[in-house]
């Protein structure tokens, strides 16, 4: 008896059975739909940037050649009803916070946020002052704070990166973001 390619060769234990999927149809790849959306997601960040003070300068520099955020696949629009990251960086006043959770509502589902600096984490050095709030976390849910006052563009960058984690870990672990 002849023993081909599909039997044991070596005779130790059982092969497994080739798999239908890989007779029919040959380097297709087989994934979890929800694992898929999220690699798309966390691969292709739109930010609506929401620059408030000194940080929408640091803020601004992360896209500029030095850093170049646009190679990690996130890519500004100015629009939020195309965005899906919000940034908030500086001091939110009271003034500002309908706007701000306008432009929250405005953005389509799934919707992430970013708090960027003292200020906008937890108020700065105008903490308890009348007319800044103590933190965008009163206003809308944020998915990541970045601490500093200023914060460098290294610090943002690594925000986006921890938010696209974030996002590969939401996806992998109950598949409903």
């Amino acid at each position: 008896m002849e023993i081909t390619n599909d039997e044991n060769a070596s005779g130790i234990g059982n092969t497994p059975a080739p798999s239908l999927l890989h007779r029919v149809m040959p380097g297709v790849v087989t994934a979890k739909t929800d694992q898929l959306i999220a690699l798309a997601r966390k691969s292709s960040l739109w930010p609506l940037q929401f620059g408030l003070a000194c940080c929408a300068i640091e803020m601004m520099s992360t896209y500029m050649a030095h850093h170049d955020l646009d190679r990690l696949g996130v890519i500004t629009l100015p629009s939020p009803r195309q965005s899906d990251v919000m940034i908030v960086a500086g001091t939110v006043v009271k003034k500002m916070a309908d706007p701000i959770k306008l432009l929250y509502e405005q953005m389509p589902d799934p919707k992430w946020v970013i708090a960027m600096g003292s200020c906008a984490t937890n108020g700065g050095p105008y903490y308890r002052s009348y007319s800044v709030v103590m933190g965008v976390d009163k206003l809308v849910p944020v998915d990541i704070y970045i601490p500093g006052c200023p914060p460098r563009p290294e610090a943002l960058m690594h925000g986006i990166l921890e938010l696209q984690k974030k996002i590969d870990k939401d996806a992998k672990a109950d598949g409903t973001r």
